[in-house]
C-alpha cells in the first residue's frame, strides 16, 4: 500500500520532470533550426543579388558610341558572366525599333522628346532619367581651310555642309540654333545619326557639319572643332530608360547604375559631356 502510494506520488514528479526536459529540447531544436534557416536564406539572399549574368542589350544614340563601349567593357569586367551588346543609331530610329517589338533592355536617347516616343507606348518601367547633356559644335576639315569661325559661315557660297536629319535630336538641334541666328542652311545632305554627318567630313566629302561636342571630340585630328554661341540654346539632355519588356532586367538595372555613377559620369564628362 504504501509502495503503491509512494508511486503515485512520484508519477507526476517524473511526467514533469520528462515533460519540462523534452520541452527545453525542442525549444532548443527550433532555436538551432530557425537560425540554421535564416542563416542559409541570408546567404543565399545575398549570393543571388551579387551575382549578376547573361547578355544585357543596350540601344543608345550614335553619340554616345565611345563612352558606352568603355562602359560596357568595364560593366563585364566588373560582373563575370555578363555581356553588354549595343545598337547604336538615330534615337529616332532605335525608339521606332523599340515600339516595333525589338527586343532590348535599356534604352538612352539624344533627347527627352525622342524618349518620349517610347514612354508614349508604355514601353518604359518608370520615368526616364537624364543622366547627361550635349552641346553642339560645328566639325571642320582638319586645319579648318575654309576660315569657318561662326554658324553663319556655313552659309558661305560654296561652302558642302551636312546636317543630321531633322527628325534626329543633333538635327533638331541644328535646326533650333539656326533658327535662333536667324540662319537658313541648305545642306548637301542630311544624315540619318550624327555619326554619319561627321563621317562625311572625315572623309572630306563636306566641308563642314554641325554635330556633337563629344563627336569632335572623339574624332581627333581628323576634323576641327569650331564652337559657336547658339549651341546653348539647343543643349540636349540625354535620357535612359530601363524597357517594360527587357530580357534581363536585373542585368539591365545594374548598367543603367553604373551609368548614373560617379564612375560611370567620370567616363561620360571625360568624353565631353555635360553633366545633368
Amino acid at each position: 500500500m504504501t509502495r503503491s502510494v509512494r508511486r503515485t506520488r512520484r508519477t507526476p514528479r517524473t511526467l514533469r520532470a520528462v515533460g519540462a526536459g523534452a520541452a527545453a529540447l525542442m525549444t532548443l531544436s527550433a532555436c538551432s533550426s530557425s537560425g540554421s534557416s535564416e542563416a542559409d536564406s541570408g546567404t543565399a539572399g545575398s549570393g543571388s543579388s551579387a551575382k549578376l549574368s547573361g547578355t544585357v542589350t543596350v540601344f543608345a544614340a550614335a553619340s554616345l558610341q565611345e563612352s558606352f563601349t568603355t562602359l560596357g567593357k568595364r560593366f563585364e569586367k566588373e560582373h563575370p558572366g555578363t555581356k553588354v551588346t549595343f545598337s547604336f543609331g538615330g534615337s529616332d530610329t532605335l525608339a521606332a525599333n523599340i515600339t516595333g517589338g525589338a527586343p532590348a533592355d535599356v534604352f538612352a536617347a539624344a533627347s527627352a522628346k525622342t524618349m518620349a516616343i517610347v514612354t508614349a507606348e508604355q514601353d518604359a518601367v518608370g520615368a526616364p532619367a537624364t543622366f547627361v547633356r550635349n552641346q553642339l559644335e560645328i566639325a571642320t576639315l582638319p586645319g579648318n581651310p575654309d576660315k569657318v569661325t561662326s554658324l553663319k559661315d556655313l552659309t558661305k557660297s560654296g561652302l558642302k555642309v551636312v546636317l543630321c536629319d531633322k527628325t534626329v535630336p543633333c538635327g533638331s538641334a541644328a535646326q533650333t540654333a539656326l533658327e535662333s541666328a536667324g540662319l537658313e542652311l541648305t545642306p548637301v545632305s542630311y544624315e540619318q545619326d550624327v555619326k554619319s554627318a561627321l563621317t562625311k567630313v572625315e572623309l572630306k566629302e563636306a566641308d563642314a557639319a554641325v554635330v556633337y561636342k563629344t563627336d569632335v571630340k572623339a574624332a581627333g585630328d581628323k576634323v576641327a572643332g569650331v564652337a559657336f554661341p547658339e549651341s546653348a540654346k539647343a543643349v540636349n539632355d540625354y535620357p535612359i530608360a530601363l524597357l517594360k519588356n527587357a530580357p534581363n532586367p536585373a542585368v539591365a538595372k545594374a548598367f543603367i547604375q553604373l551609368v548614373q555613377s560617379a564612375e560611370g559620369q567620370k567616363v561620360l564628362t571625360g568624353a565631353g559631356f555635360l553633366t545633368p
